[in-house]
């Protein structure tokens, strides 16, 4: 693995540095104690994200397991959405609630319904707003069983959609959030399925923002306490179970900028809605954006074995910009990280390498990075020169690593 760092005292240096300044490194992860980033909350997971630029703005605990609750039914729409989107369903689509449906997930069951008829016939539609709006555990089941034949055939769907999208740690046992030993999921995971939600299916996404939904005549509020706040809030989901406490994923808009939040562990409804709201409001007064790279910009260079070219230029989709605390003077560390030398031929366009940006001690972005241009392989006497050269580096990278694990072996003490 490459790993090319580049570290300025501030952003006046940091697109320089970034595109100029290589430096071969081994480099620690990423990560961040919540209390050098001046804001603290009692939750025990949470993180805060700019939707746009991808800053995380806070985090505390972000990557640590925890049981989602009905924040789950965020990876349950979300494979409903894509299903409409594929052409397999569509809004008019009915389901029947079956008996489990209406047991287990209706009033009987002790966790929130639609309050849905045994046996009756639901359109999507109105089982997605069963599902968003008021929660429903019964439309839950009965859209995993319409699509997968069962709640636990659906669970594997969403454990292996949550991959396809970019959710590496989270894995999914149900439709419904009800606790399971294997359900969890981090906090950092549940901000990128909200933005994703929120990019890749705006229309649907407005029901997100929904307050209130009538069925079999009754009417229920959106679980959502901050739709009531008046801070541009228009989703996501809220989720409680007893082991894991009170939890939100939720969303805002103000002046054309989108945060995206996640809290779980609370000890109340009261304190969810109290910590959200604070985060939310920190992260809108607190900081301002800087353009780092324009859309298109040439970020750094990768090394490519045995091509035409000994490297190929590495750009990202679209502009990169990093939000930072108003008048800080935190460091700066831009890392391009990637698998190489690349080997050739090396496509224009295909994903090769990640930016990785640390602000003070928090990584606040992670970005791929794609091949600005095609690489072809280069002529045999081109690539033999490629073969020695890579030979004599691995026999040096091979003594380092010797020198680096005997180092690390003398250090240990008793």
């Amino acid at each position: 693995m490459m790993r090319v760092r580049m570290s300025v005292p501030g952003l006046r240096g940091l697109r320089w540095a970034v595109a100029v300044g290589v430096v071969l490194a081994l480099v620690a992860g990423g990560g961040g104690r919540a209390q050098a980033q001046g804001f603290q909350t009692a939750a025990p997971h949470a993180i805060l994200i700019d939707a746009d630029s991808g800053s995380v703005l806070f985090e505390k605990a972000a990557d640590e397991l925890f049981s989602p609750a009905s924040m789950a039914k965020l990876m349950t729409a979300e494979i409903v959405f894509h299903e409409i989107r594929q052409g397999r369903l569509s809004m008019d689509s009915e389901f029947q609630i079956s008996e489990d449906a209406w047991r287990r997930g209706g009033a009987g069951g002790g966790g929130s319904s639609m309050f849905a008829q045994l046996n009756s016939r639901i359109k999507l539609s109105d089982l997605l707003r069963g599902l968003i709006v008021q929660s429903g555990n019964d439309a839950a089941i009965a859209m995993a069983e319409g699509i997968a034949g069962s709640e636990e055939n659906f669970g594997k769907m969403m454990t292996a959609r949550a991959k396809e999208i970019g959710l590496t740690r989270s894995t999914f046992r149900n439709a419904t959030g009800y606790s399971a030993p294997d359900q969890k999921v981090t906090a950092r995971d549940l901000a990128r399925l909200s933005v994703h939600i929120i990019e890749t299916y705006p229309d649907f996404y407005k029901i997100y923002s929904e307050r209130e939904f009538t069925w079999n005549k009754i009417k229920q509020q959106n679980r959502n306490p901050l739709l009531t706040l008046d801070i541009g809030a228009d989703g996501l989901k809220t989720g409680y179970l007893e082991e894991s406490g009170y939890a939100l994923a939720g969303s805002a808009v103000q002046n054309g900028q989108r945060l995206v939040m996640v809290i779980s562990g609370l000890k109340t409804a009261r304190d969810r809605a109290a910590e959200s709201r604070k985060l939310v409001e920190w992260g809108f007064r607190a900081f301002e954006p800087r353009q780092i790279f324009a859309a298109g910009e040439t970020v750094s260079e990768a090394s490519v074995y045995g091509g035409a070219k000994g490297g190929v230029p590495l750009v990202a989709k679209k502009a990169i910009r990093l939000l930072v605390p108003r008048g800080s003077g935190d460091k700066v560390t831009a890392r391009v990280v990637y698998r190489g030398p690349l080997l050739a031929p090396v496509e224009e366009g295909a994903q090769v390498a990640r930016l990785r940006i640390t602000r003070g001690e928090t990584q606040a972005l992670d970005l791929p990075l794609y091949a600005a241009e095609t690489v072809a392989a280069g002529t045999i006497p081109q690539r033999a020169l490629d073969a020695a050269l890579e030979f004599g580096t691995g026999l040096f990278r091979k003594a380092i690593g010797q020198g680096e694990a005997a180092g690390e072996k003398a250090s240990t003490g008793s």
